[in-house]
């Protein structure tokens, strides 16, 4: 069988890719080696994670606590098929959505592992006796990552596990230390402390999440501690086992002497390209050390005519831009160089701790490094109408901007509907909006949106003295 164009993966990046090419008028064949589509994004990644948590914030009554007190609950005694129940919804109807939209437009989905037979042959492997091997002319990596585990440590998916283990997990544990203070490991930190779990997050980093702006780092810090986390910074793990009989049967010890003990260990050191069994070399494909696939601007590989695109190439691996890269290496494939020829311009980070964040363009240090100067407004959600209404009382939105042009240079946001709100400040920046638009602009009352004018104000104040 030949295509014009055939995708190894069928997350957001992959389906993406394959619907725009078929728009097209291309012959397009998606690969898939999971007996669903939509990759780790749909399956034990963004989608289920995030319903995780939104099932965690209705049932624990988190949201509500700052109207009804610490001990406010939906339900007293939430078990994890409570938490499950509405992520396996959410992730079927994902499904059905992503194969109507392949199948409408007619793009050929193959259930099968792909190794390369070279730059233009695929071998399919479906656990039959026969050899199947498909040819074409352009193809799409799209395969994304699996989440790394240290070959020294035992994981049994129950009381040591990595992120995509939690969607199996049995019961909820009582204490969890997570290892790894990056964006999936204080996910899930946050998520559980809200349930109610003792948790410890070790990472050998002195603050979490340290490319978000300073401010917004300390206060996500001092809201997990607020909800009984405790910190290990500064420290590394040296060895994580499973000591049987022990009331708190998971030990980790520090490299400091220290011995941390749990029900459950989370292992959330970054992911690696699931890249291992592809053959890569076979099509001459170079990768890094972590296994992410090497790519020029316009997502081609060393191998011109294979392109990769999603997580597989890194930074900044996010459903979002994923779908972009889909879109823009499909089109350059076929000839159509009018899109972004080096990266994907202005993009916002969602970040679903527990308050949730986001953010887009500059943070102070990165403006202090650059020796640009700036100045900031902020707004706290407890001096808006509608964060008394909902009992967010810890939310803050903050504006970064030039003080000579006026220009916003960043906006970041800690709170309720921070990953909605982020969406007017990229607006205004895309168009080289100011201070003063946000400041003389009319919002709905009561909104959160309100919050940015009450910062570009701020803002102008600070500016006049």
């Amino acid at each position: 069988m030949k295509y014009d164009l055939v995708v190894i993966g069928s997350g957001p990046s992959g389906q993406r890719a394959a619907i725009q090419a078929a728009k097209l008028g291309k012959h397009v064949a998606v690969i898939e080696k999971r007996r669903v589509v939509g990759g780790v994004c749909v399956n034990t990644g963004t989608i289920p994670s995030k319903t995780f948590r939104e099932a965690v914030l209705h049932l624990s009554g988190f949201r509500e606590r700052g109207i009804y007190g610490a001990s406010y609950r939906v339900k007293q005694d939430i078990k994890i098929e409570d938490l499950l129940f509405r992520v396996e919804h959410v992730i079927r109807s994902e499904i059905d959505v992503i194969r109507n939209q392949l199948a409408r437009n007619h793009v050929h989905l193959i259930e099968a592992h792909a190794r390369f037979v070279d730059a233009h042959h695929i071998k399919l492997e479906s656990g039959d006796d026969e050899e199947h091997i498909i040819q074409s002319d352009k193809i799409i990596l799209a395969c994304g990552t699996n989440a790394t585990r240290d070959s020294h440590i035992t994981f049994d998916g129950q009381r040591i596990m990595v992120s995509d283990d939690v969607l199996h997990m049995r019961e909820i544990p009582r204490s969890l230390i997570v290892i790894g203070a990056g964006v999936i490991g204080v996910e899930y930190a946050t998520m559980f402390a809200a349930l109610g779990v003792r948790v410890t997050i070790v990472d050998k980093r002195p603050i979490l999440l340290p490319f978000l702006d300073h401010e917004v780092s300390a206060a996500l810090t001092y809201i997990a501690q607020q909800n009984r986390v405790t910190m290990r910074l500064n420290e590394e793990v040296a060895h994580v086992e499973v000591v049987e009989g022990a009331r708190a049967p998971v030990e980790v010890r520090l490299k400091s002497g220290k011995a941390l003990h749990a029900d459950a260990a989370l292992y959330a050191i970054g992911r690696t390209g699931a890249t291992k069994h592809l053959d890569l070399d076979k099509a001459g494909i170079k990768t890094d050390e972590r296994g992410k696939i090497i790519i020029n601007q316009h997502y081609q590989t060393t191998a011109d005519n294979i392109y990769a695109v999603g997580d597989v190439i890194g930074f900044p691996a996010l459903a979002s831009t994923s779908m972009e890269q889909g879109r823009s290496a499909a089109r350059h494939a076929f000839g159509q160089r009018d899109e972004e020829e080096h990266g994907i311009g202005l993009f916002p980070y969602g970040i679903y701790t527990v308050p949730e964040i986001s953010a887009i363009g500059a943070n102070e240090d990165e403006l202090t490094a650059a020796g640009k100067p700036y100045e900031i407004g902020k707004a706290n959600y407890r001096e808006i109408a509608r964060g008394q209404i909902i009992g967010d009382h810890t939310g803050l939105l903050k504006l970064i901007f030039d003080p000579e042009s006026r220009k916003i240079l960043g906006v970041h946001i800690l709170g309720e509907g921070a990953s909605e709100l982020i969406h007017i400040g990229q607006a205004v920046m895309a168009h080289g909006g100011t201070i003063d638009y946000l400041a003389e602009a009319i919002f709905n009352y009561p909104t959160l949106a309100e919050c940015y004018k009450t910062a570009a104000l701020d803002g102008i104040n600070r500016l006049n003295g």
